[in-house]
């Protein structure tokens, strides 16, 4: 970490002690103007809906003399633009979202960021989950981000669309159907009988492969940071069972967050998608005509997570002091707690987990779920994957394997083989 002077350190644990404390920072302002008297203007680089919008609003109210904009990409140009903002010394959003899967490959150039530890971040970390507070954290000790949600694991279905395919509809027998992933495809093989026109089981290949791989006790990487892709026989057996899916005509064929998937939701061209707490907002805003049309299942095999993501405040910016304290207060158990019950993301602190508001919480949209005790019961028994330096890069070329497969462009074995060649080119 480049050095700084006494009084900026005096500084930053003073913004600190006011963002530690979140419910007072929302009402003291302690967010400082620029010199001039001038707003100071703070954005956030995100990618997705991370529920901030009102958040922002009663942010700006309480601190007049603060500007918030929030910057979205696509999640694959949202990581490769940090890495070039990083390297180039400019360009990065004062707080920029990190999902876990990148969250090893930024902590490993630390100074590139503020060490929260050394603003207050120290005082703070009993808010997290311990695998989520340890995850951020760099070899030598410095925290890069303050955690946001963690993504747990469920199967969103259209209630509907089971109907008329001839299927139980109930959540509770729903969940029954698959209770293994062979149990979930062989669902898929009854639905297509009688599936409605134009609709297939499941999203994409890569959707439910995300989940099989996010249950597996090891992922992409061993606790040593080296890539096991090819001899981890887990991820081997979860990439068959998707291919046959695939070649059994179960997929739609699409790839997450990718315009076409949207549009998928929109016209309704799957009756399932692998579901973390954070799907269901995207379900909301690519689909708000089917409220209430949509339900939530418990995810085949139990347990599991995929996704989650940090804020973290890049060095670079002007106006870090500020950007650490909106940081802290995003992050809050009081503000995780109104974008569960508003968005559905899953909060990563454990003292909400119990709170009858949190764990009581019904959806009207996916037909009154009661996703609080879902997912939270998920959170309790939820054994973190260990995750390596570029394991979203790896993530993104599982999918681009899976979908040559679900394109006729190779077979199930040639896109494994290519798949392996092409992530061995990450561990350098």
């Amino acid at each position: 970490m480049r050095p700084k002077t006494t009084s900026r350190r005096i500084r930053l644990m003073a913004g600190a002690v006011c963002a530690g404390l979140a419910a007072v920072a929302a009402l003291s302002g302690c967010g400082s103007g620029d010199a001039g008297g001038g707003k100071v203007r703070l954005s956030l680089g995100l990618f997705g809906n991370f529920g901030y919008t009102e958040l922002i609003k009663e942010y700006e109210a309480a601190h007049p003399d603060i500007e918030i904009t929030e910057r979205t990409a696509s999640y694959s140009d949202h990581h490769k633009n940090l890495a070039a903002h990083l390297a180039t010394g400019g360009g990065a959003a004062d707080i920029e979202a990190i999902d876990t899967g990148y969250v090893a490959q930024f902590k490993a150039t630390p100074d590139k960021f503020v060490d929260l530890n050394t603003a207050g971040g120290d005082q703070l970390r009993d808010r997290w989950l311990d695998w989520k507070w340890s995850a951020s954290l760099a070899t030598g000790g410095q925290q890069i981000g303050y955690g946001t949600d963690v993504g747990g694991l469920a199967i969103c279905y259209r209630s509907d669309l089971f109907a008329q395919a001839g299927l139980p509809t109930d959540r509770d027998a729903v969940s029954a159907l698959w209770p293994t992933w062979q149990a979930y495809f062989d669902t898929g093989k009854r639905f297509r009988e009688h599936a409605p026109n134009g609709v297939k089981f499941m999203d994409g290949g890569p959707t439910v492969l995300n989940a099989i791989i996010g249950q597996a006790p090891v992922g992409y990487y061993d606790q040593s940071d080296h890539l096991v892709v090819a001899s981890n026989p887990a991820l081997r057996q979860g990439w068959d069972q998707v291919v046959d899916a695939v070649k059994a005509n179960l997929s739609a064929g699409l790839l997450y967050s990718t315009p076409t998937w949207n549009t998928g939701f929109t016209q309704s061209q799957f009756a399932t998608v692998t579901c973390p707490a954070w799907m269901m907002p995207k379900i909301k805003d690519q689909a708000p005509d089917t409220a209430g049309k949509w339900d939530v299942a418990t995810v085949p095999g139990g347990g599991g997570n995929w996704g989650g993501s940090y804020l973290t405040v890049p060095q670079q910016g002007k106006h870090t002091q500020e950007a650490v304290e909106l940081a802290a207060w995003l992050t809050a158990p009081e503000q995780q707690a109104k974008i569960f019950t508003s968005q559905g993301l899953l909060p990563s602190t454990p003292s909400l987990y119990d709170n009858p508001e949190i764990a009581g919480y019904t959806d009207p949209f996916f037909n009154n779920a009661p996703v609080g005790k879902l997912f939270t019961d998920a959170a309790k028994e939820l054994k973190p994957q260990y995750q390596g330096p570029k394991a979203g890069d790896v993530q993104t070329e599982f999918g681009n394997a899976m979908q040559r497969v679900e394109q006729g462009k190779q077979d199930g074995a040639a896109a494994w083989q290519q798949l392996v060649d092409d992530v061995a080119k990450l561990q350098s």
